[in-house]
């Protein structure tokens, strides 16, 4: 990008075939959400200004993105502080990992486990109880709360840095003062205590796929993404010790990669689980694996 005058078009233009040269898949949406960014305006607003000059200081802090995102591969979710889930924004940073659509099938999951008394509009006399381990960004935690102003959630998470944004979204979203965060590892914060719903999103990506992932989860926190070799070492702990903390007739609720599924199910019904099942990602990919801790 030289010194002459841009225009709006021009420079997404320019930059979309910049990023499909250096592999970006989402070249031209990942052009405007950073352009809007550097203007400090909205992504439709960059249609109606197509012809609109853009100053030199703008394109200067568009320049550095750019190079973010094409060289360092810097997700553009951590360049812009924000991600969209479930209609809600959430900041993100490096010290949490992104909200993917993918995890929104495990609030859908979840969703359908809790109607009646206690979801939007009802009231019971008593709540439903949710817990989510792993909350990361608080992402889900966050939108159950939202969803269900009558439920009491509690989310944990290991990471005191992950805790910190976490609360950080909970004070700018609705209901977010109804969710407890706790610090600590898995059922550690919450020893002694029954839920009607447990979900998590824990790490689930094998150590030995480093090397075919993508560059950009580089920049995300490697104790949100791998558990050991095979990447089941977390989700083994759910499974085995979510029945000391589940109520008679609750649910546990697993985010993980297809290829897992079948395990998981597995040592679900070895565990004393009934009723398992799973749920399909918009790919129509296997996501989400659950089963009813027996009981009324």
């Amino acid at each position: 990008m030289s010194e002459r005058t841009w225009t709006v078009l021009e420079l997404l233009r320019w930059t979309t075939e910049y990023f499909q040269r250096h592999g970006i898949e989402s070249a031209r949406l990942d052009a405007e959400l950073l352009l809007a960014h550097a203007l400090e305006t909205q992504r439709l607003r960059l249609y109606v200004d197509f012809e609109k000059p853009v100053l030199p200081a703008e394109r200067d802090r568009f320049r550095e993105l750019v190079r973010q995102r094409a060289k360092e591969r810097v997700p553009v979710s951590i360049l812009l502080g924000e991600r969209e889930f479930w209609s809600l924004s959430f900041k993100v940073t490096k010290d949490v990992l992104t909200p993917r659509p993918d995890t929104e099938t495990l609030v859908e999951a979840a969703l359908s486990k809790l109607k009646g008394p206690g979801s939007k509009g009802e009231e019971t006399a008593r709540p439903w109880r949710i817990l989510d381990l792993g909350t990361g960004s608080g992402a889900i935690a966050l939108s159950l709360a939202s969803e269900l102003p009558g439920a009491d959630v509690t989310a944990t998470d290991l990471s005191q840095a992950a805790l910190q944004i976490a609360n950080e979204n909970a004070d700018r979203l609705p209901q977010g003062e109804k969710v407890r965060f706790l610090h600590g590892d898995l059922f550690g914060p919450i020893a002694g205590e029954r839920f009607d719903l447990v979900v998590s999103n824990p790490p689930y990506v094998a150590r030995r796929d480093v090397a075919t992932l993508p560059p950009e989860l580089a920049h995300e926190p490697e104790m949100a993404l791998f558990a050991g070799e095979d990447g089941l070492d977390v989700i083994r702990r759910l499974v085995a010790e979510a029945g000391s903390h589940l109520s008679p007739g609750g649910w546990l609720l697993i985010e993980l990669s297809p290829e897992q599924v079948g395990t998981v199910e597995q040592w679900l019904a070895d565990a004393g689980f009934v009723d398992v099942e799973r749920r399909f990602d918009l790919a129509r990919r296997p996501r989400v694996v659950g089963g009813r801790w027996p009981g009324a």
